[in-house]
Order: structure tokens, then C-alpha cells, then sequence
């Protein structure tokens, strides 16, 4: 795996790039049959999923087999690398190609840690109530709610959370107030329309029993090498035609037209900065076995409990 940080014109550091280029299928994968998916891990079920016909929800099952790939953060480590998302992307990174279990894929990804989730934040809001407002609630089985909460911003942890007097949470919670709490990692999955916590369950909770900001880093999937080329080329054409436009102005009316560059400029970067950081779809492989066998995996993994919801 090649690693690239990337930073903004001004060198803030906006992520770091993950190119894959082994792996073809997941250890932590997506499988989809229909309307209905399976999120699995090591070969065992880890969440089921079922997308309302009306697009306005996701009905979910846990199965409390998901097992962190990242070991436990050592109180030292934290301190060590406190305010550096940089050296924790890479801490990640590393786990996330090296550690079994992971959802790294062929392909481009991105770690970053810049949140969307503080743009919408109500300002009188408390960071407490902001974050159990966005965490998804219900074990084993809960519900998505799309209509309630656009814009994927809500957070499903991928086993139950802990609570405050939880002895690793109590450990985590001296590091909040410290400001040495390693950061959360998340991981965005389109077909849900949320994230998921990968690793970070105590953290964010400590975090949130603190009523503190938790630092997060984000995993998504960018555009793939293969289209890289040619959305370069579709960006460069709709700056050349851009300016072509301007010239035809300019020869219509004269020089007071201006030449284009100054509003074509600022857009060419921001389309080619974009293929570094705007998310993809994530990818999902279809279930061997379709809909009866998910029908099967979910039978077994709830005990026959009446789930799915009819």
C-alpha cells in the first residue's frame, strides 16, 4: 500500500491518500442482494441490513461478532501523538493494511479528519447532546432514520456502546480531559448512509461523558486510479472551454469582457482538488446466493426472532 498526505495550497493537511493495490475483496466486506445487505467480517455476519422500499430508512440487525483490527492505545501512545491527526492517520493506516479485518479494498481511499459532523452542530448544543443525538440507537436491532437525519451523518457503532462506568470508558475518560484521547475512526458506507464505528467504541464515549469534541478520522473511498485521467481531462475541458467562451464574449463586446481566468482558475483547482478528497460510493459485492441466502444468514444470525420487520 502507497501512502501520500495531502495537503491544502496553503500546506494545511487536509488526509492521507491510501493506494491499494492488493486485496480485491475485503476481510471486513459489503455484500448486497437487492435492497438487503450483509456487512461480514472474516467470513462471520457482523450487521444485516434491510433499505425501505420508500428510501426513507435502513432497519438493522447486529450480531456483536465484529472485532476491532486496531490493538488497545496505549495511554503513552495517545500522549505521544495528542494534537497530530497526521501521525494517527498513519498510525491507522498501518493497521488498516497490515491488521486482519480490515474494509481496505483495491483502490484509492482517503483518511481524514476533517469532521462533517461539527458544520451542523446546533451552537447551543452540547457537545454530550450533539453526540447522543447522532449515534444510532437499538441492540440488536435498531433503525436508520433517513428522513430524520440528512446529509449521512449519523454514527452506528458497530457493537453495543459502553457506558460511563465501564472500566476501559473510566481509563479513556482521564485522557479527555487531558486532550490525549485518540482519535475515533470511522468508516462512511453509502448503502447505509452513515458511518460506522470501526474502532473507538470507549473513546467516543469517554469523549461524550466528558462532553468534549472526540477527534475523528474519517475512511472513505476516492476515485479509482483508472478514472483519475480521464476526470483530469473533464476538468481541463471545462476550464479550456471556459475561457473559449470568455474569448467569444470578448470579440462580441470588446476588452471590457474580462478573459475568464479569474472565476475559470479557482474552479479548475477546486475540480482537481476534488478528485483527491470527494467521497465515492462505497463498494459492495453481490451475495453469492442473493436474496435466499441472506434470507438464510439472517435467520440463523437472529434466531429466528421477528426480524426483519415486515
Amino acid at each position: 500500500m502507497q501512502r501520500s498526505d495531502l495537503t491544502r495550497d496553503d500546506g494545511t493537511w487536509v488526509g492521507l491518500s491510501l493506494d491499494v493495490q492488493t486485496r480485491h475483496q475485503p476481510e471486513l466486506c459489503v455484500f448486497s442482494a437487492g435492497p438487503r445487505l450483509l456487512i461480514s467480517q472474516l467470513s462471520l455476519p457482523v450487521l444485516l441490513a434491510v433499505v425501505e422500499e420508500t428510501l426513507q430508512g435502513v432497519d438493522f440487525w447486529r450480531t456483536d461478532a465484529y472485532r476491532s483490527f486496531v490493538p488497545p492505545l496505549r495511554a503513552d501512545v495517545g500522549r505521544a501523538l495528542s494534537g497530530s491527526p497526521q501521525r494517527w492517520a498513519h498510525r491507522f493506516a498501518q493497521y488498516l493494511s497490515e491488521a486482519p479485518g480490515s474494509p481496505l479494498h483495491e483502490g484509492r481511499w482517503l483518511l481524514s479528519c476533517e469532521s462533517p459532523f461539527q458544520r451542523w452542530r446546533p451552537s447551543a448544543t452540547s457537545q454530550a447532546e450533539y453526540w447522543k443525538s447522532m449515534l444510532v440507537e437499538g441492540h440488536p436491532g435498531g433503525y436508520i432514520d433517513w428522513f430524520l437525519h440528512s446529509h449521512s451523518w449519523e454514527v452506528l457503532p458497530l457493537r453495543p456502546m459502553p457506558g460511563p462506568g465501564d472500566s476501559r470508558v473510566k481509563a479513556y475518560r482521564k485522557q479527555a480531559r487531558e486532550g490525549t484521547l485518540p482519535p475515533v475512526l470511522l468508516w462512511w458506507v453509502s448503502g447505509l448512509d452513515c458511518h460506522l464505528v470501526l474502532d473507538g467504541h470507549a473513546r467516543l464515549a469517554a469523549a461524550i461523558a466528558e462532553s468534549v469534541e472526540p477527534a475523528l478520522l474519517q475512511l472513505q473511498r476516492l476515485v479509482a486510479r483508472d478514472d483519475l485521467a480521464s476526470r483530469t481531462e473533464e476538468a481541463v475541458g471545462f476550464y479550456e472551454s471556459e475561457l473559449a467562451r470568455f474569448a467569444a464574449l470578448r470579440a462580441l463586446h470588446g476588452p471590457t469582457v474580462p478573459d475568464g481566468a479569474a472565476s475559470a482558475g479557482p474552479q479548475l483547482v477546486r475540480l482537481l482538488n476534488d478528485l483527491n478528497t470527494s467521497q465515492q460510493p462505497t463498494w459492495a459485492w453481490p451475495l453469492p446466493g442473493g436474496q435466499d441466502q441472506w434470507r438464510r444468514i439472517a435467520q440463523e444470525a437472529t434466531a429466528g426472532q421477528s426480524w426483519p420487520p415486515a
